[in-house]
């Protein structure tokens, strides 16, 4: 993805985008059960709106599509999970969560509720009204978070791995379900397991 990267005072000149499936016509050819009817319910109510840039299509400039988009569609599809969660936040695009009982990761490094935006599966008709009724100084707000290259860090798994990146938050997340003393792992005022504060070598995953 690194090599994906264009400027980043590049102007982000569309307003909303998305490539990938609206219909699962292999697996569910009446259109009914694929994504519970949420990325039909996109194409069908937007596929002529100029402010949304949706299609099928996958083309070579993707990522650096999603780098020129405001706001990045991220439905569900079979399972709530989609990788358009991880590129949103790696290229600086505002995700739209479409899925109801999604859980999300990293909630420690990540403040999904600040640098997203959470939309109900039977709202997306109102898609349109939700994204453009957002302030421009939260739409700011939100960039600002996502620049931040701690965000990105969160959700790749770079090598050698890195302090904060996603290796790291998994082993976080292992270690608070693990029975301990609060004082061997926490200092003072912090909230997310200091298991790195040991030898450089431990950030190894292997």
């Amino acid at each position: 993805m690194q090599a994906r990267q264009i400027p980043p005072d590049t102007p982000r000149s569309i307003f909303v985008y998305f490539r990938g499936l609206f219909y699962d016509v292999n697996n569910d050819p009446e259109g009914g059960y694929y994504a519970r009817g949420a990325r039909a319910a996109v194409w069908e109510n937007f596929k002529n709106n100029a402010l949304f840039d949706i299609s099928t299509e996958h083309p070579t400039t993707y990522y650096e599509d999603m780098q020129r988009a405001i706001f990045c569609l991220c439905p569900l599809g079979w399972a709530p999970w989609s990788p358009r969660l991880v590129e949103a936040v790696v290229f600086g695009c505002i995700p739209v969560i479409i899925a109801d009982d999604i859980f999300l990761p990293f909630a420690d490094a990540i403040p999904w509720e600040d640098i997203g935006v959470f939309v109900a599966e039977e709202d997306v008709p109102n898609l349109d009204i939700i994204l453009t009724s957002i302030p421009t100084d939260v739409i700011l707000r939100k960039q600002r978070l996502l620049a931040n290259p701690s965000m990105k860090r969160a959700m790749q798994f770079p090598q050698p791995a890195q302090s904060g990146d996603a290796f790291h938050q998994i082993l976080n997340g292992l270690a608070r379900k693990l029975p301990h003393d609060n004082k061997i792992f926490l200092k003072p005022g912090e909230k997310v397991l200091n298991w790195t504060a040991g030898p450089v070598g431990d950030l190894k995953p292997w």
